[in-house]
């Protein structure tokens, strides 16, 4: 086959250190906006980005260009120095060392941009722990409680 071609979709999330809560309404949409330029400039097409509080939903695109690991690595490093410009109260600001990758369905592609579009009404029923579980659960991931938080 002479030409290489893709279309793998990923909903990655991860949170803040700690989970604190540090994604304020002064700053989430310049940081969504930011971690989608991110994307971009890695050929990894954003679809919705969001998150609530301590947390972050990014469904995008794989570029056949990048790892995964290195996807995330950007995403997180560059946008840590990011913020950390944006005001002198995120000069502490720190995302977790970990974060969950899953695949998703092309057919259900609809229905994780409502469900990160939704992060704010459904935090009010759910915690990001619990969501996470939730995730693993469902993509069958085996892990070990202790080590998914610190």
């Amino acid at each position: 086959m002479p030409q290489s071609l893709s279309k793998v979709y990923l909903h990655i999330t991860f949170s803040t250190k700690h989970r604190a809560n540090l994604i304020d309404k002064s700053v989430e949409n310049k940081l969504f906006e930011y971690l989608g330029g991110i994307c971009r400039n890695l050929e990894c097409n954003p679809i919705q980005i969001g998150g609530f509080q301590n947390h972050i939903h990014i469904l995008c695109t794989l570029s056949r260009k990048i790892a995964i690991m290195k996807l995330v690595e950007e995403i997180k490093k560059s946008s840590s120095k990011w913020i950390k410009t944006v005001d002198e109260k995120y000069k502490d600001f720190y995302w977790q060392d970990g974060y969950g990758v899953f695949s998703v369905n092309p057919a259900e592609i609809d229905v994780v941009i409502a469900y990160i579009q939704n992060q704010e009404v459904h935090h009010t029923k759910r915690s990001f722990q619990d969501e996470y579980r939730l995730f693993l659960k469902k993509y069958n991931v085996e892990y070990d409680e202790k080590y998914v938080w610190d």
